[in-house]
């Protein structure tokens, strides 16, 4: 039988254990390190729900083992994304080991961690229309359901007490979320430690107003990005920088409240944000420090632009059951006209920025010069020289009519079909309609009254143009084989 040897990984492992033991055997110092310590705090959130604080204290670390404690800390802390080092000797300061503590000072949990132990119960007593304190030694055998005494030889339940006296506070409770770290300090005197870490509950989404002029041609474009902090902390005077993008995580998503803010049109504004590609991600650092404090939704302009060229389109689309079988041939059916705004997204068009995902609502001017709502959409994230297609709702003075005027089946798997769809403009300008047609299939237009044109391999579009208080009548012929 071959004799197995100790391996490498068993050797680092007796010499860690070791390490460690021998530096928990010494005497150690503890240090306390607040906010009040902060020399830069940077903050970078993800429109996924989580965020990368980058926390650099000023502290003073004697030399030998260390408890440091690192308070003022986000209460959503993911232990595993926690690192710590030094900025000014990062080699003689060692972690040998480090602790997020969440178990936070309570009077229930300060109670629970006195089971086993003897207690001052305070009583006040009425005598005689006069009170009095009356303190009563108890041990608190146990605090499940309700706490359970012993006072000399009898245990008692239900007594209670108008406060307890403790006789000091248990080290392993802490008055708000802590960063602990035991290192090995071999740099005695003043440091700047940098310690980082993930938390959640901290999100940011954007939000847009794009103010259409009163020609309907040209469009001033105001953007907002919504921070909003729960993550248990406030970041005061933070450098905050957002990312945009479709972040991988290996953890399960987390449901999360939804927030959404009213916004008016805004005066245009220098842009606050500097932008810069990053991976496969847009980075968008804001120029100056800013407070995000906790339980806070925050808004911050993002961009703005005057005078982006816009165009608006009429759309009618089909489905495509409609080639399937007959549809009631000769019975009209309303279809709604949709009606989008699109404008490029390019500098020639004062914009060329990169659009995070987010709501874009739509105001117009009335006859008097107010701003009214006039719809709204979401787009995705959006690059720079692509085109934004915002769907704000139904036209009013635009109705469309569709009927199916002929079905005929050519074989088992071959039919004909007839539609029909009339306009009538009510406005007082001319309009053009795409009417977009999912026909499927194998197919070939018989015939058509406006030209068309292929726009997938299972789809036509046709353009209508129709004049100002008056109609137009589109009559197609469609043949179909599967």
């Amino acid at each position: 039988m071959m004799k197995q040897y100790p391996t490498l990984r068993f050797f680092v492992a007796i010499v860690l254990s070791t390490w460690i033991g021998a530096a928990k055997s010494r005497a150690q110092t503890t240090v306390t390190s607040t906010e009040q310590d902060q020399k830069e705090l940077a903050v970078t959130v993800y429109n996924s729900n989580v965020a990368l604080v980058r926390d650099v204290r000023r502290v003073r670390l004697p030399e030998g083992p260390i408890d440091l404690r690192y308070m003022d800390i986000a209460a959503q802390v993911n232990p595993a994304a926690v690192h710590i080092v030094s900025l000014t000797a990062p080699k003689d300061l060692t972690v040998l080991e480090q602790d997020y503590e969440y178990d936070l000072l309570s009077p229930q949990k300060l109670l629970q961690k006195y089971v086993g132990k003897e207690l001052t119960l305070i009583r006040v007593i009425t005598e005689n229309n006069s009170t009095r304190e009356v303190p009563v030694k108890a041990v608190l055998l146990a605090d499940n359901e309700g706490p359970v005494w012993k006072v000399r030889n009898e245990i008692i339940t239900g007594m209670g007490a108008d406060r307890y006296e403790f006789p000091d506070l248990p080290e392993n409770l802490y008055s708000k979320p802590t960063l602990v770290w035991l290192l090995d300090n071999r740099h005695g005197g003043d440091q700047t430690v940098e310690a980082s870490y993930l938390t959640n509950q901290i999100n940011w989404s954007s939000d847009y107003v794009l103010t259409v002029h009163s020609d309907q041609k040209a469009a001033d474009l105001n953007g907002w990005v919504t921070v909003v902090n729960q993550s248990g902390a406030s970041f005061r005077n933070a450098q905050l920088q957002l990312v945009a993008g479709e972040l991988n995580r290996v953890t399960q998503p987390r449901s999360r409240a939804m927030y959404e803010m009213s916004m008016k049109a805004a005066v245009a504004a220098p842009a606050q944000f500097e932008q810069e590609a990053i991976s496969e991600y847009h980075l968008y650092t804001l120029q100056r420090s800013t407070n995000i404090r906790e339980n806070e939704t925050k808004q911050i302009s993002l961009l703005a632009a005057a005078g982006a060229a816009v165009e608006k389109v009429f759309e009618v689309d089909g489905q495509s059951y409609y080639y399937q079988n007959a549809q009631s041939p000769g019975q009209p059916t309303k279809e709604p006209v949709k009606v989008f705004i699109n404008f490029k997204n390019s500098e020639g068009n004062s914009l060329g920025v990169p659009l995070p995902a987010g709501t874009v609502r739509v105001y117009q001017g009335d006859s008097k010069g107010r701003v009214q709502f006039i719809g709204e959409d979401r787009i995705d994230h959006t690059p720079k020289d692509e085109t934004v297609s915002l769907h704000i709702g139904n036209a009013f003075d635009i109705v469309a009519e569709r009927k199916q005027t002929d079905f005929q089946r050519l074989g088992s798997h071959s039919v004909e079909v007839e539609y029909e769809i009339s306009f009538r403009n009510h406005k007082p300008d001319p309009i053009t309609v795409l009417v977009n047609e999912p026909i499927g299939g194998d197919w070939s237009m018989v015939n058509s009254t406006f030209k068309f044109e292929k726009t997938a391999a299972f789809a036509a579009r046709f353009t209508v143009p129709v004049a100002a208080n008056s109609g137009s009548i589109l009559k197609y012929r469609a043949r179909i084989h599967w």
